[in-house]
């Protein structure tokens, strides 16, 4: 099985050390693990329920979920903004919570990683997208773990994928959530079977 991991990352900037981190869990993804970046992330509006219209959702928000869906886990990389989860990631959660008790992070297993300024490497940020991953339903990881600290200075003439030290936390944290995927579709599979074996008896 190929366990199929959706990056989001939460800085729209260009040049983000975050989203590096996220190009560096694309190049170095373990084996038997592929790492998708999803690009859109600015073009979904705020969460507005007004919006969120049955197969009438805007076009961005609609994209955002069906590649949460087709995905077996969800990665996300979040830096700190004012000692908190930014606004693009926050949106991104709610959209993905929707609708109630069926929404496309629902179930899936899910972890955080990120790089800051400071010196704890964003793990405030870290800390309320997990809480919010999964209240929102996601099954939240919370021993894999990445926060890479001074970001700017230790990422200003290295890109994170030749960073050896950044390589080995993120392959860690994908080895973690490839066996939580890989487990859940066990799970999924035995119940299958169950269920034909009793709906035969």
């Amino acid at each position: 099985m190929t366990v199929r991991v959706l990056a989001l990352v939460g800085s729209l900037r260009a040049g983000s050390h975050n989203l590096q981190l996220a190009e560096a869990a694309v190049r170095h993804a373990p084996e038997g693990v592929t790492v998708e970046i999803h690009r859109g992330l600015a073009d979904v509006p705020f969460y507005n329920e007004d919006l969120d219209v049955p197969d009438a959702a805007p076009a961005a928000a609609a994209a955002l979920r069906a590649a949460a869906q087709e995905a077996d886990a969800l990665l996300l990389v979040s830096p700190e903004y004012n000692g908190t989860i930014p606004a693009v990631l926050k949106n991104a959660i709610d959209w993905l919570s929707r609708p109630y008790g069926a929404g496309a992070i629902s179930g899936k297993p899910v972890a955080v990683v990120g790089t800051a300024l400071g010196g704890y490497g964003g793990v405030w940020a870290q800390d309320e997208a997990r809480k919010s991953a999964g209240i929102a339903g996601g099954a939240v990881l919370d021993e894999a773990r990445l926060s890479i600290p001074s970001s700017g200075t230790r990422f200003a003439a290295t890109h994170p994928a030749d960073d050896a030290e950044a390589v080995a936390g993120l392959r860690q944290v994908l080895d973690q959530l490839a066996a939580k995927a890989i487990e859940g579709a066990e799970g999924a599979a035995d119940a299958t079977d169950a269920e034909a074996v009793a709906a035969t008896a």
